[in-house]
């Protein structure tokens, strides 16, 4: 990995995710720009950031070309975290998705062409295998998608590949599944199940499963996500091709165009599924463990989600070959460690 330090735009750095990301970089001692509209991020996030030299805050809206266009002066690479998610939201309101995750998507491609940036990473979603059965998950093999979420976000990898073969861009796509860890929100009608989960566990409230708890997701700690982006952003060119053909195993199945642009789409998961009620007493055992007294609450079932998946569960041999993405952290240990930050953000 690289020793040089470098300026990287982090959009949605005031996100789950991104602000995490933005830890991480600063901590290698990158200089870090946020962009973030603070719709679904908020400033509490990075503003224990501020007062460092290396980090620069800019409040706007990926929807705005020109301010994309500012962001990204200067920048070396792009981590293009910046989404409308939830699959719910989506299909309450399909035009606000559309234009956040599609035309916010798109102007932060054509800013980072424009600015000839050395790499541009971005989330992609596990949500693109739609309704394809097969597992594990692997990459070239999905489905239809099943909400409009998960067409925004293919639609990112169909435009991040068409960037790479007609301008000669590096795009790489993180296929996230089911991240989780400190500073995921557990607030608001789209808030993802475990902090919610923990948030009505301490609160001594049940839970609500949708469905009967079999469905099962490939829940990967946060950590083990800024690895990949990490390695993403920063393996050497020539490293990442070698990875590519030693993954297909047919160098004649992978051509760098004159402009040396390339494009892959990876996995970044932990590799193994638990389903809903695993998770469940799992995150109940790890919180009994604060006497929160709870040991009586169980779950209540009510219906099957529109546009879930029943199951998800990648193979990351793909990130594995290519970007050498080594998860550290298995479920249960994040799980642990999330419950610990709840935990002691409760008594600030």
């Amino acid at each position: 990995m690289t020793t040089k330090k470098y300026k990287i735009l982090i959009t949605g750095g005031a996100g789950f995710i991104g602000s995490n990301l933005i830890d991480h970089f600063l901590q290698l001692g990158h200089n870090v720009v946020c962009l973030d509209n603070l719709s679904t991020g908020f400033e509490h996030n990075i503003e224990h950031n501020y007062n460092n030299n290396n980090f620069t805050y800019i409040k706007g809206d990926i929807r705005d070309l020109e301010l994309c266009k500012q962001a990204v002066k200067g920048c070396d690479y792009v981590s293009h975290q910046a989404a409308l998610g939830s699959v719910p939201r989506s299909i309450i309101d399909p035009i606000t998705t559309n234009e956040v995750n599609i035309s916010g998507f798109l102007n932060m491609l054509i800013a980072s062409r424009d600015e000839s940036i050395k790499r541009f990473v971005y989330a992609a979603s596990s949500s693109t295998y739609g309704d394809s059965k097969k597992l594990p998950k692997i990459e070239h093999e999905i489905g239809k998608p099943l909400s409009p979420y998960a067409i925004t976000k293919y639609v990112n990898e169909l435009y991040a590949d068409i960037f790479a073969k007609t301008y000669g861009m590096q795009c790489v796509g993180l296929r996230y599944f089911n991240v989780f860890g400190k500073r995921q929100d557990p607030n608001g009608a789209y808030a993802a199940v475990i902090p919610l989960w923990v948030k009505l566990l301490i609160n001594h409230e049940s839970p609500l499963i949708n469905g009967d708890g079999s469905y099962s997701r490939d829940f990967t700690y946060i950590d083990n996500v800024l690895q990949a982006n990490e390695k993403a952003l920063f393996i050497e060119d020539h490293e990442f091709i070698k990875g590519q053909l030693k993954y297909y195993g047919d160098e004649k199945q992978f051509v760098i165009n004159d402009k040396d642009g390339f494009t892959e789409v990876l996995n970044i998961a932990y590799g193994k599924n638990t389903n809903l009620n695993e998770l469940y007493f799992a995150l109940k055992n790890k919180l009994m463990n604060y006497d929160f007294n709870i040991s009586a609450i169980n779950p209540n079932y009510g219906p099957f989600r529109v546009g879930d998946i029943p199951h998800s569960h990648a193979s990351i041999k793909k990130a594995a070959t290519i970007i050498d993405y080594k998860p550290k952290y298995e479920t249960r240990h994040g799980l642990k460690l999330t419950a610990n930050w709840y935990i002691e953000n409760l008594k600030q």
